[in-house]
């Protein structure tokens, strides 16, 4: 028997789609009903029902968000935007200069080099001439900046 006619009221008076009705299908034969008073009694007996709403599910995205903590799924073929756009220069620069500096203060707390010489050293990283610590050793080597004993 086809119910669509009674489906649609159902769905009008309990405001969901007509997908979302359900009618019990162990007492189909009551709900042969014409007006919507009749529809709305049996709403009210628990004949016809809503399904509850369905949502998105979030199982997927915290699954791949766990991926991505673990450092899975982000190769070059995930990737959007230029290397800089993901990790800034200035950032880069930042983290690079802050490691130089703490190599040159620990270098003169140490007394291997001297105040004068930590200066120039300095300079010259800020300068970008020195780009990291081993070019930093390299040149307190070539220059002889080592402290004499």
């Amino acid at each position: 028997m086809k119910l669509t006619n009674q489906k649609r009221l159902a769905a009008e008076i309990m405001k969901a789609g007509r997908t979302r009705v359900w009618i019990d299908p162990e007492r189909i034969e009551d709900v042969e009903v014409i007006t919507r008073d009749e529809v709305r009694k049996l709403i009210h007996e628990g004949v016809i029902k809503a399904r509850p709403e369905g949502g998105v599910s979030r199982a997927r995205a915290r699954a791949r968000r766990m991926k991505l903590k673990r450092g899975l799924g982000s190769g070059y073929g995930s990737r959007k935007g230029k290397k800089t756009a993901r990790n800034p220069r200035k950032k880069m620069w930042e983290k690079e200069i802050r490691a130089i500096r703490k190599h040159l203060r620990e270098l003169v707390d140490r007394r291997i080099i001297q105040r004068s010489a930590y200066r120039r050293l300095y300079l010259l990283a800020k300068g970008n001439i020195l780009k990291d610590i081993g070019q930093v050793d390299q040149y307190i080597e070539a220059h002889r900046l080592t402290r004499r004993r």
